[in-house]
């Protein structure tokens, strides 16, 4: 990393911060819903709508700032959206009902999706292959503290205040992270590296148009929304399935996000003798093969035990997944990274939208809907990568060689 990012750590402190704020906005509510369904008066299902809503700002968002940061440079439109998050998130604590709390998550999504995408492009305009996939790796190490602590702080604030208050701690955690990005994060994107107006259109076509591009997409699409489909069904599941006090489904889960991040940093240490293109293979057998055990246990209801071992192997192997398909995607679209970071986010979070009431379609008394989703995904996951993918004929490309200062 170059002197002009301020440092190595703090940077990635910082593009870690952005990554983490959508699913900060997700984690930290998660042991709230079923207050939430009863103090609305709404069913599960609708209730769930609110993270379906948010997945679908985090996504489309994406796709509106990814091209424009290509186009404008990062700082700007980041800013913007970080203003809107935070807007959005202080008037979902003043929510009167279900459907007004659903339309303001997905303005806090949309708001939120500047910082995951940009955060992803910036990576690319500073470096490629294993040097980015290690860099993607160490944003997990940070953007997996989120889901550590947002629904252990999400359990423990519910002991002091209720849902609303959560939301005001997500206001001021987006303050925060908008006051430090204007004042300490750079331009990455510099005038002669930007696209014109008229490219955005054809550049979608461009990276649907490559093969390795789209199976490495598909691979992290499916895999990831896998993961939200455990995000979504999990509280129903293990609070009044198996009859788990918030706190406790908070420890769980956080349990759950260290295995991700540890996944992630283990993957960064080792990529640079095994290829990303190993990891992410690894991965996609893990998302597989949890997906499948889960459906299992639903279906034989087996003993709790045995579903949280299938919950964390889906989750944990979204550490591997995530960083490498990235790295890889992305590898040869250095000059047009916001809108390739910005396609492969909406793909994930479109998804996991879509299956998110799936996993509610049998109210708050079976786990056989969040199995089915999860095997479904992750299986898909791995044919996405099986059947689509092929290892480059030449490594070279995936050295750890730094894009040069001037971009």
């Amino acid at each position: 990393m170059t002197k002009r990012t301020g440092g190595t750590a703090r940077f990635a402190i910082l593009l870690g911060a952005l990554t983490a704020l959508g699913p900060l906005a997700n984690d930290t509510y998660l042991p709230s819903l079923p207050q939430i369904a009863d103090d609305l008066n709404a069913t599960a299902s609708a209730t769930q709508l609110s993270l379906t809503a948010c997945l679908v700002g985090l996504g489309s968002g994406q796709m509106i700032a990814g091209p424009i940061s290509d186009r404008l440079g990062r700082r700007g439109p980041l800013l913007a959206g970080l203003l809107l998050f935070v807007a959005a998130a202080l008037a979902c604590s003043w929510a009167p009902n279900v459907w007004t709390l659903v339309v303001l998550r997905l303005l806090q999504g949309i708001g939120g999706a500047t910082g995951i995408v940009i955060a992803s492009a910036i990576v690319r305009d500073r470096h490629t292959g294993v040097q980015a996939a290690r860099l993607f790796s160490l944003l997990m190490l940070v953007t997996g503290m989120a889901p550590i602590l947002a629904p252990v702080a999400g359990g423990q604030l519910l002991r002091m205040t209720d849902w609303r208050g959560i939301f005001l701690a997500l206001t001021a955690a987006g303050a925060v992270i908008l006051l430090a990005c204007t004042l300490l994060l750079p331009e990455t994107h510099p005038v002669q590296a930007r696209t014109a107006p008229t490219d955005s259109g054809p550049v979608f076509g461009r990276l649907l148009k490559d093969r390795q591009y789209v199976g490495y997409m598909l691979s992290c699409g499916f895999a990831f929304a896998a993961m939200f489909a455990y995000i979504a069904g999990s509280p129903f599941v293990l609070q009044e399935i198996h009859h788990m006090s918030p706190q406790a489904f908070s420890y769980v889960f956080g349990i759950n996000a260290l295995g991700l991040v540890v996944a992630a940093q283990t993957g960064g240490r080792i990529v640079h003798k095994s290829g990303p293109r190993r990891l992410l293979g690894l991965g996609v057998s893990g998302s597989a093969l949890g997906g499948v055990g889960a459906l299992v246990c639903a279906v034989t209801h087996a003993p709790l035990p045995a579903l949280l071992v299938s919950l964390f192997v889906i989750v944990t192997s979204v550490g591997l997944v995530m960083p490498n398909s990235m790295a890889l995607a992305m590898n040869n679209h250095g000059e047009i990274a916001g809108a390739a970071a910005a396609l492969i986010g909406f793909l994930q979070h479109i998804i996991g939208a879509a299956m998110v009431p799936l996993v509610g379609l049998a109210g708050k008394t079976s786990a056989l809907p969040m199995g089915i989703t999860t095997a479904a995904l992750g299986i898909a996951a791995l044919a996405s990568f099986t059947l689509i993918t092929r290892p480059d004929p030449d490594p070279a490309d995936l050295r750890p060689v730094a894009v040069e200062a001037a971009r």
